[in-house]
């Protein structure tokens, strides 16, 4: 008896000291961002830098606005979400409530593969296919643009969203359903009505953390985007996220600029914990 209380007292502690570890990397990762990037928004102005539409760090005489990256990763990461969220969760929904264990199992094993394929395979193939097609189906100059970032993006969010998904709505209890049926509700009725209600906070979270690898997602949409440093006026023009102008310039970067550069890191951390932070708001508000 003692021995397994031991036991007990040792893994709680192990466990402590992980969650106690995590919090301590996420603490170091955001102090060190903000020692980092708060200097050169005092130099360059925080209007001037969040506002400001022109970005031209190696320029005679720089210019270090950020508004373009701000405006292309909201409208990248939106028109990922747009597409990717309603595909992801149907797909959730009829592989955890419609399919036959096969087919189940089979697609499940897909969007595993989906999963684990690196996110340069992604680029690549959206730069050979995505990008040549985009440019002779709307018989535009080039096709690397917002456009092709989205699709891109959309495809590489699917799998987060479709595991996450039919984890909670398998977590949900199956005597929710009977309930619903013995009541003379259809199943298609039963799942949308009963079903996704109850497992609404996991699809919730797997929609974040689609967000998250959306927003943050930098080689791929480096290789479709063009990578050009305009304002997204239009869903065909080359356009840099947050992400890729960060990892397009720190490799020659120095003084302001590599300081600016941290200030970018520092504006996509805090974009991705207020995402976070809404949601969490959100859910709580509607459980109370």
């Amino acid at each position: 008896m003692r021995k397994n209380q031991f036991i007990e007292k040792v893994i709680h502690g192990i466990f402590l000291l992980l969650g106690l570890i995590t919090v301590g990397c996420v603490l170091l990762i955001t102090v060190y961002l903000v020692i980092s990037g708060i200097p050169a928004i005092r130099e360059i102005g925080l209007i001037d830098f969040l506002f400001g539409k022109e970005w031209a760090s190696t320029a005679e005489e720089p210019k270090y606005g950020i508004l373009p990256f701000i405006l292309t990763s909201i409208y990248g990461t939106a028109g990922a979400i747009v597409i990717g969220v309603p595909i992801g969760f149907m797909t959730a929904v009829y592989l955890s409530k419609l399919a036959s264990p096969k087919v189940k199992s089979t697609m499940q094993s897909a969007v595993s593969l989906l999963a684990g394929i690196p996110s340069v395979v992604y680029g690549l193939v959206g730069m050979l296919i995505l990008v040549p097609g985009i440019r002779k189906l709307f018989s535009v100059p080039d096709g690397a643009s917002l456009l092709a970032a989205i699709i891109v993006l959309a495809i590489m969010i699917l799998p987060s969203i479709i595991k996450m998904s039919i984890t909670a709505l398998d977590a949900v209890p199956k005597e929710y359903e009977d309930a619903s049926l013995a009541l003379g509700a259809t199943p298609v009725e039963t799942y949308f009505r009963v079903s996704v209600p109850a497992a609404k906070s996991g699809i919730a979270a797997a929609v974040v953390l689609g967000v998250g690898r959306a927003i943050g997602e930098a080689m791929a949409v480096m290789m479709v985007a063009g990578n050009a440093a305009n304002m997204p006026n239009s869903i065909f023009q080359s356009v840099r996220f947050l992400t890729t102008a960060v990892s397009s310039e720190i490799s020659y970067s120095g003084g302001l600029q590599r300081q600016a550069l941290f200030s970018i890191a520092l504006v996509l951390f805090l974009f991705i914990m207020l995402i976070n932070a809404a949601l969490n708001f959100f859910l709580k508000r509607e459980k109370e």
